[in-house]
């Protein structure tokens, strides 16, 4: 029959036990194994069968089960242990939470997290991988520590794609319908009681989007969903599948994600003190928060000032294909109704985006967010740097170091990925609470050679053989699937050897990240690994784009690789990559790898995870590696440096990693003393914990967006609602005042052009500014040296120079003196910037005059 509607019905719960349908509904348990264990341990088949999903498990496990487990003191020993532990987390008492301990004042105060994806677990498949799975991460340890957090994003009923391999090596992309009836959301409720349905506008009709809420430990993830009625058949299809669609899907998806995200909150009671754009899909949000203040009389160079005083902007891209721009046509299409509502003209409209690389202006969804918020962050220290370098063209004048883009290096919500053994083992020899110091670094400085080494490398060896179970049962199932014989299935029961060092990659395959570097010399591959007496095995998974086709044939590549008579059983491709695969790999390989292009991974993450789980990483000196590589924690690839032709850095890269496993991670790997451990392994195994699991963790990143940016923001965006936004309204006018006479300012300097000085001598420089209708109030004058290094100066210090006089001829003279602290060569200069105490940057306006 025709499908109207879907309801699971669940059987009869004995009273005891009936808690398991509360806790089945907040994704509190996909960070708690023993929670999961009360499904699990039911029956264990059908959890597998249900993909790990409580709510489906509910729906289906047999009411004879139920009624043995509400009368097994055992079960029922877990079931208080585990339901006193949740109720403790969700209502913590008179200690509070680190956020309401430290900030006490703010705990009204709503952070709002927008982002296209969450990857929170493989039972709600609306990730597609790393953003995804740093949202997700970001939103449990918020919980963690009792942030007021919400989440906005998408429900996708079709989710990211499931991965198939054929016969022939080629990707397919299935889509399976996830039933919400069957998920762990229900439906959101606004303040009248009802279910919040929201709006927009797209041409020529409205879209509609129902809102969905999701319990993530203490905070609640709003999710939208346009599979609803009135909309027609296409729209119901806008919110189907995660990053799919032509261009028009696409801006359809933002539009809702962005304008419909804030009308879902204000739909629902939440007014946000700050806001937090995960990458650029969420920036028409902005516009939209300046379309509510223009309505109320604002201007929008007055809604512009209350936008950006509280929100954050973090982007995650290096390279230009991933950040959004779209063609002023689409823009024309479904904006032409809405730039009025903001006061402004179209040329206004598409300024504030413009984007323009040479081929053509477009409107950028980076450039866009970059412009309407006041703080942006990269991901890891590299990748700031990069990223102010990539958009310096926002901000003309100012040097490279200048631009206001900051860094908070990644990291990883420490219970959802550390192995269940390697936490028994942290707690019987760091300390039974071990989990309430994941950042601090002095604790594992002080604790991790407690661990004896042979209780570490037996720990591991057990994380080693349950990867190499799995392996084995999802290559027998991949290729039962595709009609191999007895003789090939038998085959993959052998896969994979405990003794042999395993070595593990698993990302997404896109072009940049060389899934295939390490076959770039074939016969130097197959002697390292068909060594007899030393062997190595390899580990891949990964999903492509389904529109990325270089990305699917590094796929294939690799599978008839790990088909062919010299690497079979060496070289292993596993399909469908998802966070259950991940806690395998990330907690049962030996080494991970990674070797992509530097500059282009943003941070990267999964190394996160297995430094977490002992496992030392190997790779490339970009993302999250360039600032975590110490030298004793794992091994780097390549040198600390660009090239100018991509197929130069292969080559020499490709070498560094073939010299560097020959010459170092196997040797190393080998050798074992009298008791059968390799103690120089265990070595280098300690220093990944200790090193990367307090810095790079999720707990530090968090702390770190809260004091930095989140109360900040929280603090500036309350000082200017005040008196009625006149601090706004003072703002705006001062700045257009500045813009407007900004180009006829003239800078003179005098001071010493070339000589000598001892140290403890000065020299004096004087400055005079010639600037109508602005004070010497409203103008920084600084002297800026740094040392010299062939012909180029590195600003290093900046001295406010001191205001003097107003000349006969109406110029400010500024004076300062100059003495360096350092020998060598120096070089200096005078700037002059817009200064006023409600700016929140320096160089929040981009202006800037040199001498």
């Amino acid at each position: 029959m025709k499908v109207y509607g879907r309801i699971t019905v669940f059987p009869d719960m004995p009273p005891r036990i009936n808690r398991l349908y509360e806790l089945a509904y907040n994704l509190w348990w996909s960070w708690h194994p023993e929670a999961r264990a009360l499904y699990s341990t039911l029956d264990p088949e059908l959890w597998e069968t249900v993909g790990h999903n409580p709510v489906r498990f509910l729906s289906e496990v047999s009411p004879v089960i139920l009624e043995k487990a509400a009368s097994n003191p055992e079960y029922l020993r877990q079931f208080d242990t585990v339901l006193n532990d949740f109720d403790r987390y969700m209502h913590p008492g008179p200690e509070g939470t680190w956020f309401s301990r430290t900030y006490p004042s703010l705990t009204d105060k709503t952070i709002a997290y927008f982002s296209a994806e969450f990857g929170l677990h493989e039972a709600l498949p609306i990730y597609s991988g790393g953003l995804g799975i740093l949202s997700g991460d970001h939103c449990k340890e918020a919980s963690d520590l009792g942030l007021p957090f919400v989440g906005v994003g998408f429900l996708y009923p079709q989710g990211y794609f499931s991965q198939q391999i054929t016969r022939e090596g080629r990707q397919e992309a299935i889509y399976e319908k996830l039933h919400f009836s069957q998920a762990p959301v229900v439906p959101a409720v606004g303040p009248d009681g009802h279910e919040v349905m929201i709006s927009v506008d797209l041409p020529g009709r409205r879209i509609y989007a129902k809102v969905w809420r999701l319990m993530v430990g203490r905070i609640p993830l709003y999710l939208m969903d346009t599979d609803v009625e009135p909309n027609a058949p296409a729209d119901r299809e806008l919110s189907a599948r995660l990053y799919a669609g032509d261009r028009e899907m696409r801006i359809s998806q933002e539009i809702m994600l962005g304008i419909g995200g804030v009308r879902a909150l204000r739909a629902l009671g939440i007014e946000p003190a700050v806001w937090h754009l995960n990458e650029g899909h969420a920036a028409f949000l902005s516009l939209e928060r300046c379309r509510e203040l223009v309505a109320q009389g604002m201007t929008f160079d007055e809604a512009r000032e209350v936008v950006t005083a509280n929100s954050l902007f973090t982007t995650h891209t290096p390279v230009p294909a991933g950040n959004d721009t779209f063609n002023y046509d689409l823009i024309d299409k479904y904006f032409g109704a809405y730039w009025g509502q903001l006061g402004l003209t179209r040329d206004q409209f598409l300024e504030v985006a413009r984007e323009d690389h040479g081929w053509g202006a477009t409107y950028g969804m980076t450039v866009l967010a970059l412009r309407l918020t006041g703080q942006h962050n990269g991901v890891s220290a590299l990748h700031g740097a990069v990223s102010r370098k990539m958009w310096q063209f926002l901000w003309p004048g100012l040097d490279v170091d200048d631009v206001p883009i900051g860094s908070i290096t990644n990291g990883v919500h420490t219970f959802s990925w550390i192995a269940p053994e390697i936490n028994a083992l942290f707690q019987r020899y760091l300390a039974p609470d071990w989990g309430e110091h994941i950042d601090d670094a002095a604790f594992w400085d002080n604790r991790i050679q407690n661990i004896p080494d042979d209780a570490l490398w037996h720990t591991h060896l057990q994380r080693k053989k349950q990867l190499i179970e799995y392996a084995r049962r999802s290559l027998r199932e991949q290729h039962l699937r595709l009609g191999e014989g007895s003789f090939q299935i038998a085959e993959f029961e052998q896969m994979l050897k405990p003794e042999a060092l395993i070595i593990g990659f698993a990302r997404r395959f896109a072009t940049y990240k060389r899934a295939t570097l390490l076959f770039r010399d074939i016969e130097r591959l197959k002697r390292i690994l068909n060594d007899p007496e030393r062997p190595v095995q390899i580990i891949f998974a990964g999903k492509a784009h389904p529109a990325d086709e270089p990305g699917k044939a590094l796929i294939e590549q690799i599978y008839h690789h790990s088909r062919s008579p010299e690497f079979k059983g060496k070289i292993i491709l596993l399909e469908n990559y998802d966070i259950d695969m991940a806690r395998y790999l990330v907690s049962g390989a030996d080494l991970w790898l990674n070797n992509p292009i530097r500059p282009y991974e943003a941070s990267g993450t999964s190394g996160q995870k297995a430094a977490l789980n002992g496992l030392p990483n190997f790779s490339i000196l970009d993302g999250w590696w360039a600032e975590g590589y110490n030298g004793s924690n794992g091994w780097s690839i390549g040198e600390e440096r660009e090239y100018h032709d991509q197929e130069v850095q292969a080559d020499a890269d490709s070498a560094s990693l073939y010299d560097t496993l020959e010459n170092e991670i196997i040797p190393t790997f080998f050798n074992y003393d009298e008791r059968g451990i390799p103690t120089r392994w265990i070595a280098y195994m300690k220093e990944a914990i200790r090193t990367c699991t307090p810095q790079f963790s999720m707990r530090r990143m968090v702390k770190e967006y809260t004091t930095r940016y989140y109360v900040p923001e929280i603090e500036q965006g309350t000082a200017i609602q005040q008196n009625n936004y006149e601090r706004v309204r003072t703002l705006a006018r001062w700045k257009k005042r500045v813009q407007q006479h900004w180009p006829s300012l003239q800078l003179y300097v005098n001071g010493q052009r070339e000589g000598q000085l001892s140290l403890g001598e000065s020299i004096e420089v004087h400055a005079w500014v010639r600037v109508n209708e602005l004070t010497p109030e409203e103008l920084l004058v600084e002297l800026v040296y740094g040392d010299l290094y062939e012909e180029h100066a590195r600003p290093q210090y900046a001295v406010p120079m001191r205001y003097v006089q107003r000349e006969q001829d109406g110029a400010y003279r500024f004076d300062a003196v100059l003495q360096p602290e350092a020998s060598g060569s120096i070089a200096y200069n005078v700037r002059v910037v817009p200064s006023h105490p409600l700016l929140t940057e320096k160089y929040e306006m981009g202006l800037i005059r040199w001498g």
